[in-house]
């Protein structure tokens, strides 16, 4: 990394499985030395759903690298590869997998609130 731009791989950064389901994610927040946004990369294999939840504060861009599924208020939406979507602050959202293929997307919530641990202000929505 150099002070005007970094590149890294997200294989080379360590999976870790979030606190509140079974996907894995990278945190490339770090290894980028991104100071402005969050960055991860979120693995959903098949049957996967992540925890509903907002982010107090910060919004968020999904990138589905392959094509994949995203509920938002509610509502599950099929994204195409290379779809990017926005999603509010207050807007409860989670990446879903209901199909056979592994689904890959980028995330990124800006502004950086909260630490790059805990995923900024998560709040995880009560069902």
């Amino acid at each position: 990394m150099t002070d005007g731009y970094s590149i890294v791989h997200p294989a080379d950064v360590p999976a870790e499985q979030f606190n509140t389901c079974e996907t894995t994610v990278r945190k490339l927040t770090a290894p980028l030395g991104a100071t402005e946004l969050r960055v991860n990369q979120v693995v959903i294999e098949p049957g996967e759903v992540t925890t509903p939840h907002t982010h107090e504060g910060q919004e968020e861009v999904f990138v589905s690298m392959d094509g994949g599924q995203i509920s938002l208020a509610g509502e599950v939406h099929d994204v195409p590869a290379g779809g990017v979507v926005r999603v509010a602050p207050e807007t409860v959202r989670n990446l879903c997998n209901h199909t056979d293929e592994t689904h890959v997307w980028l995330a990124f919530g800006a502004p950086p609130v909260g630490t790059v641990e805990n995923f900024g202000s998560y709040v995880v929505e009560e069902s």
